[in-house]
């Protein structure tokens, strides 16, 4: 891992123009809130130079809010969801802290995403007790995102460490996307959560073809505002979304996957799912190659994971996930992990793909019916 420590601002590094500027301080100012004396990690991989150099660029900023900041880098971990390596969690955590885990036999399964429960219930204890050696906040930057992990569920949930997850983030972000009011966004995302918790179940259609339905039932709602400013809070910036883990083995239906995470498809992938699983993938695109070949490799890559709903009125693009399924009207389905948000699937794969002009119905305990989203607008009355 390459790390650096920022003690100082270089003037040639501050970009001209000004709505960068203010995109990233406001990631300091209102996203997170950083404190004069707070310890703060910013970090990426080498996926992407481009992704790289923002990464520094946006570090550089940050030392005139924090009196530290450590700045890391480390090889790709290959897929969404897979655990950062060992030298990332000394840098957050503290030598002291993973010493004693490698001691006790934990790092290794916490690494693989293989822990047992009492695995896990012991790396937590471990970790509470050494919880002052670890930052306070974190901006990941890594082309591959780390927010379906341990590493950052141990450090928010452990540690209250504040956390923005920010992967496969473009410059050109921090002159649309992130000059949302993060305010009034922030409001229509917990209102829209407040709705979807009042629910059991949930149905969606699509004009492509897409049909399915699962219960909630217990499982809640949690509205990514990127307002992380509460210890213990997390999201991605760019925000704005509800998102919840639909109940495992639940979800049937079918999924017609229009977009792959940064490209239009050539044509469109089917996948059939039973009992909360895929069960068929059919397509003629290459992409189908890819999603059997995760499946093969672990069968929890076919979980039905998650729904999210977008809330972003500044979010357009829909060739980068990132920014996608924030787009305000549209739902995203995501396979794989989602134990971090209240599911029971831990795998190192957390793949989204945004579906518009959606349907959404909600279904209630009594069996009623009501429409939240009509052909991808929110209903007026429910704002």
């Amino acid at each position: 891992m390459h790390t650096l420590i920022f003690s100082h601002t270089p003037p040639e590094t501050f970009p001209m123009d000004e709505n960068i500027y203010e995109a990233i301080i406001n990631i300091y100012k209102i996203n997170l809130r950083i404190k004069h004396k707070e310890r703060l990690l910013i970090f990426t991989d080498n996926h992407n130079p481009g992704l790289t150099e923002m990464t520094k660029l946006i570090a550089r900023y940050g030392v005139n809010f924090t009196k530290k900041i450590v700045y890391a880098e480390y090889s790709p971990t290959g897929s969404h969801g897979a655990e950062p390596p060992e030298s990332l969690w000394i840098k957050a955590f503290g030598k002291e802290t993973v010493k004693k885990l490698k001691a006790e036999g934990l790092l290794k399964p916490l690494l693989a995403k293989k822990t047992s429960r009492g695995q896990l219930n012991k790396a937590k204890e471990i970790i509470k007790k050494f919880k002052n050696k670890a930052v306070d906040a974190v901006i990941a930057l890594s082309y591959y995102s780390t927010t379906h992990t341990q590493f950052k569920y141990l450090l928010t949930k452990i540690c209250k460490t504040r956390y923005a997850s920010m992967p496969l983030f473009e410059e050109q972000m921090l002159k649309g996307v992130m000059k949302v009011n993060w305010r009034e966004m922030a409001k229509r995302t917990r209102k829209i959560a407040q709705i979807v918790n009042e629910a059991e179940g949930v149905e969606i259609k699509a004009p492509n073809g897409t049909h399915i339905g699962f219960s909630k039932k217990g499982r809640k709602a949690k509205a990514d505002t990127g307002i992380l400013t509460k210890k213990g809070s997390s999201g991605n910036l760019p925000a704005g979304e509800v998102f919840l883990a639909p109940v495992e083995g639940t979800t049937n239906g079918r999924l017609v996957l229009e977009w792959a995470p940064t490209r239009k498809l050539r044509s469109p992938i089917t996948l059939r799912v039973k009992n909360g699983m895929v069960d068929e993938v059919a397509g003629d695109e290459e992409y189908v190659d890819f999603l059997k070949r995760r499946f093969s490799e672990r069968p929890e890559n076919a979980n039905i994971a998650e729904l999210g709903i977008g809330t972003n009125d500044m979010a357009t693009r829909p060739d980068n996930i990132l920014e996608a399924e924030k787009i305000f009207g549209t739902i995203h389905i995501a396979l794989g992990d989602n134990s971090s948000f209240g599911g029971k699937v831990s795998t190192p794969f957390h793949q989204d793909f945004v579906f518009f002009k959606p349907t959404v119905v909600l279904i209630y305990k009594d069996g009623k019916k009501k429409v939240l989203i009509k052909s991808g607008k929110l209903l007026k009355k429910d704002l």
